[in-house]
């Protein structure tokens, strides 16, 4: 992420997340871009072609592997503290790596978010969560009706 990143953001667009599986004989290095405006299919372009520039030139990954570069998508991984405060107020899916107060599923709204906790709301009942013990936080998207 740190060899990304500097590359992502001087091109004016945010890495939110970074997926690596080299697995067997081909592997997939897949980011995640946005911007306030949305990203669309230029971008995607833009940035894949910049990274696997600077991919090329490094070499930092063995093998062979498949450059992917994409929109967050509606359920987007929350994965940086600014995340988190950004969609204040959306509801949330949060998996723990252990259970805190008997479970490790969370589904409600978030509420709060600093440098160390979440606070989710769940059945009117608000749920502190270390940001250091969840395993994957998401937006649960949600799906409006067209009025025609």
């Amino acid at each position: 992420m740190k060899l990304l990143e500097p590359t992502v953001e001087r091109l004016g667009y945010e890495l939110t997340d970074l997926e690596i599986k080299l697995e067997g004989r081909d592997g997939v290095i897949r980011l995640f871009i946005d911007k306030a405006d949305g990203v669309g299919l230029e971008d995607c372009e833009t940035v894949s072609r910049q990274i696997s520039a600077l991919l090329d030139v490094e070499d930092p990954v063995p093998g062979r592997y498949v450059l992917e570069v994409s929109s967050p998508g509606l359920d987007r991984k929350l994965t940086k503290v600014e995340h988190f405060q950004r969609f204040m107020g959306e509801d949330v899916r949060v998996k723990l790596r252990f259970p805190v107060e008997g479970r490790r599923n969370f589904r409600g709204a978030l509420r709060a978010a600093n440098k160390e906790n979440i606070e989710v709301e769940v059945d009117g009942e608000s749920h502190r969560l270390s940001i250091a013990t969840i395993e994957y936080a998401r937006l649960v998207p949600t799906l409006q009706r067209s009025s025609r």
